[in-house]
């Protein structure tokens, strides 16, 4: 049994814990832009968190209405833990749930690898976004 959980939930309800989390990753860790991180699109996209066993939050990733996965993090001490699979792999189901047939996402080009074995697959050149090289992926759902 795994020591965290992955919840649903939305922006209104759970920022605080949400964006704990990007802050921690993308800000402090990443050194992305604060101006960068935050956007309208937190409001209207599902949110995934987990939680450890205590109900800290530990990761994140949110599903936009129009398939897109993004804003996935886990905090270094939960890396290599499966928080990460978990949190995809329950993103996959919500879009499925939701009827979406292609999901996209913007990765960072070191964690490719970790969305090729979820059977995500590279489309296109890489590039940069907020300082740092990625790749645009997608996955077709059946």
């Amino acid at each position: 049994m795994p020591d965290f959980a992955i919840t649903l939930t939305d922006w209104a309800h759970e920022q605080v814990r949400l964006s704990a989390v990007r802050r921690t990753v993308f800000i402090d860790e990443q050194g992305v832009p604060e101006a960068l991180e935050w956007d309208a699109d937190d409001a209207a996209a599902l949110q995934l968190l987990a939680v450890d066993s205590a109900g800290r939050a530990i990761g994140c990733a949110r599903l936009l209405p129009d398939g897109h996965i993004g804003r996935m993090a886990v905090l270094p001490g939960w890396r290599g833990r499966g928080v990460g699979r978990a949190l995809l792999d329950a993103a996959v189901r919500a879009a499925q749930a939701h009827g979406h047939t292609l999901l996209q996402l913007s990765a960072q080009t070191h964690a490719a690898g970790f969305y090729v074995g979820a059977g995500f697959v590279a489309v296109g050149p890489e590039y940069e976004e907020a300082g740092i090289p990625h790749v645009a992926m997608q996955k077709r759902l059946v």
